[in-house]
């Protein structure tokens, strides 16, 4: 009988034994299971070598989570849990516990973007990237020329040097770790023209194929036009002709460029005014994208040595002056007509 009894209350203690692990796996799931308070994407930082209790007590602080005792028994049930890797993460509303710790031990960091547009000048990209989120800013004191001998550039303007494009970086990245790639992008991308140029370029060095490069840019952003844009620029520089191109005598005025060009303009001497100066400016004038650059090392086969708007959209290209005058007439009753 005794025995009988001592085995009764065996039973009955690993039952319960049994019901409270059982409760306590079905708490410890629920816990893990459970939003965050959250009522808008939030960024997180882990420091490096975090633990689980550490970044517990960190959503803590931040009103995220409430850390009850299945905060501690979490890490036993699902050892993953402490698995966790540094960085800057987001997180989501409606995100569970387990779903943001995932997050962390998946590594998949935040991360911001900036866009640089093809045609923009080194002056808006600072301005771009001085007010870029969680960008850290290390150049704001340096100037142009610095800054191009940190990047390791042989210029000490960067005009023209850094590839145009959308450039994702971690929370915390610098402002010279950013214009580094885009250096090297654009280092890679301008070789990668000179390589595949026509045969009969009247250029001579890579960096005078950026020039041309950037004029090119500047004058259109119709990529069905680009090789004819550039086709004009090469049969003057074959012939000897100035460039008379608007975008160089821009660039030339600098902060006097109110929007409007007047022919006082025209004539007053520059380096980089076209309509001064024989070829081309001293530097590039705005940094070009790769079709650009194409365009410049591969230009079309014509006569073309003429273009202008049309008003309607795109240019219209000319091989004689007469032909040319004709458009320029054609664009202003256009312009008269709007």
């Amino acid at each position: 009988m005794l025995k009988k009894r001592i085995f009764g209350l065996i039973s009955l203690f690993m039952c319960l034994l049994v019901a409270l692990a059982g409760w306590t796996l079905w708490q410890t799931k629920a816990y893990v299971a459970s939003p965050l308070n959250l009522e808008s994407p939030q960024l997180v930082t882990i420091a490096k070598g975090a633990h689980y209790h550490k970044v517990i007590n960190q959503f803590e602080d931040k009103g995220w989570l409430t850390a009850t005792v299945w905060a501690k028994v979490a890490p036993r049930v699902y050892p993953e849990l402490t698995r966790i890797q540094a960085g800057t993460f987001q997180i989501q509303p409606g995100q569970s516990l387990g779903e943001v710790f995932a997050t962390l031990r998946e590594g998949q960091q935040y991360q911001d973007a900036i866009t640089f547009i093809e045609g923009s000048t080194f002056a808006q990209w600072r301005l771009q990237m001085a007010s870029a989120p969680h960008l850290e800013q290390t150049l704001t004191a340096l100037d142009e020329a610095d800054i191009a001998k940190r990047l390791g550039a042989e210029y000490t303007k960067l005009e023209g040097l850094l590839l145009p494009e959308t450039y994702a970086y971690d929370v915390g990245d610098t402002d010279l770790s950013l214009l580094r790639r885009a250096y090297q992008a654009m280092q890679a991308s301008l070789d990668k023209a000179w390589q595949n140029r026509a045969d009969d370029l009247p250029i001579d060095s890579p960096y005078e194929l950026l020039i041309l490069a950037s004029i090119i840019e500047k004058e259109t952003a119709i990529d069905a036009e680009r090789t004819k844009v550039a086709s004009v620029f090469v049969n003057r520089l074959r012939r000897g002709m100035r460039l008379q191109t608007d975008p160089t005598v821009i660039y030339g005025m600098g902060d006097n460029y109110d929007g409007n060009i007047r022919k006082r303009d025209l004539r007053t001497p520059t380096p980089y005014n076209t309509y001064v100066i024989k070829g081309l400016p001293p530097t590039p004038i705005a940094m070009p994208g790769v079709a650009s650059l194409m365009a410049a090392a591969q230009p079309a086969t014509t006569q073309y040595y003429y273009f202008v708007a049309t008003g309607k959209g795109g240019h219209q290209f000319s091989t004689t002056l007469a032909e040319h005058n004709r458009a320029v007439r054609d664009y202003l009753k256009v312009l008269k007509s709007q």
